[in-house]
């Protein structure tokens, strides 16, 4: 079937889907709403507070969280640990980088002028931003995000964009990863930033990406990935759900999920350093998870930093 280009396409509540997993959803939405309205990572557990830019990552500028949780780096020096150039970071417009990268999907996309592009879980745009310059004025940059003021923080942003690139050539949906507002066929290249991890229904996600996708458009994700399974304690934390752990494919389950959606060219490309930085710096979500692991295990022992691509036939 072709999904409409509207609004309500996203809508989840079948007989089959509104259980566990929209509880997981409205969890997500609810933390990364804060953060849209807080500029911010704010613990999950937070009060009224947290909508006002207090809790975790106060001071200074303010933290990011990378898709790991709150930090006190900023949302330039996350993006800077994965990969993102410093002029990628000035042309985007202000506040669209909230330091919830786990990668440079955009880099990794070897984007073209006149492409079609789709980022799923897009945010405040930070990624859209990047690529609408790389597609240029005959292409195209969706961007798809369940969370409304997420999209409105990303609306908002794109009289800066069209002022500083001359470019009108980005838009963003609401819209699920599982249900996708975007027609068949109709979409080059898929990239998303540390965000199908979040998702409760990772197959159906896969297969929604092979749908969207024209024969022999691309996959580029960066995500966070399992190495091994993680102790029963950490996958309980909520905390460590919203922070792209807790809800984490092992790697060869998301090989599985990609073949079985009909997927070619399969390659996942684990970045170990990315892990071993955010503990190097002591953020928050990583040291509670340290301390429920086995002694004398580290977190890079079970996450991962996953680059993912992969091809439709």
């Amino acid at each position: 079937m072709t999904a409409e280009n509207n609004e309500n396409a996203s809508s989840c509540c079948s007989d089959n889907c509104c259980s566990d997993a929209g509880d997981i959803r409205d969890t997500v939405r609810d933390a990364y709403a804060k953060i849209a309205r807080s500029g911010r990572w704010s613990s999950v557990g937070a009060d009224s507070a947290s909508d006002s830019g207090c809790g975790c990552g106060t001071g200074g500028g303010g933290g990011g969280g990378g898709c790991c949780g709150p930090t006190s780096l900023t949302p330039d020096q996350v993006a800077g640990s994965v990969g993102y150039a410093q002029a990628e970071l000035g042309a985007v417009p202000e506040g669209a980088n909230m330091g919830l990268s786990c990668g440079n999907p955009t880099a990794l996309a070897s984007l073209r002028a006149g492409e079609v592009m789709l980022d799923l879980g897009s945010g405040a745009g930070f990624d859209c931003f990047i690529a609408g310059p790389k597609v240029g004025a005959g292409g195209r940059v969706i961007g798809v995000d369940m969370t409304p003021d997420m999209l409105s923080k990303a609306r908002g942003a794109l009289a800066s964009y069209r002022t500083s690139s001359g470019l009108d050539n980005v838009e963003f949906r609401l819209g699920e990863i599982e249900h996708l507002p975007v027609a068949d066929a109709s979409v080059d290249v898929v990239i998303s930033n540390c965000v199908l991890n979040l998702s409760p229904d990772k197959a159906r996600v896969w297969r929604e990406i092979a749908r969207v996708l024209r024969p022999g458009g691309r996959v580029a994700i960066s995500d966070l990935a399992l190495l091994k399974a993680l102790p029963q304690g950490v996958l309980e934390d909520v905390e460590a759900l919203i922070g792209c752990v807790a809800g984490a494919s092992l790697v060869e389950d998301i090989r599985r999920d990609a073949e079985a959606a009909g997927l070619v060219e399969i390659e996942l490309d684990s970045k170990p350093e990315y892990i071993a930085a955010m503990t190097d710096w002591q953020d928050p979500l990583y040291r509670s998870i340290l301390e429920r692991l086995a002694e004398g295990s580290s977190a890079s022992d079970y996450i991962t930093s996953l680059d993912i691509s992969a091809r439709r036939r």
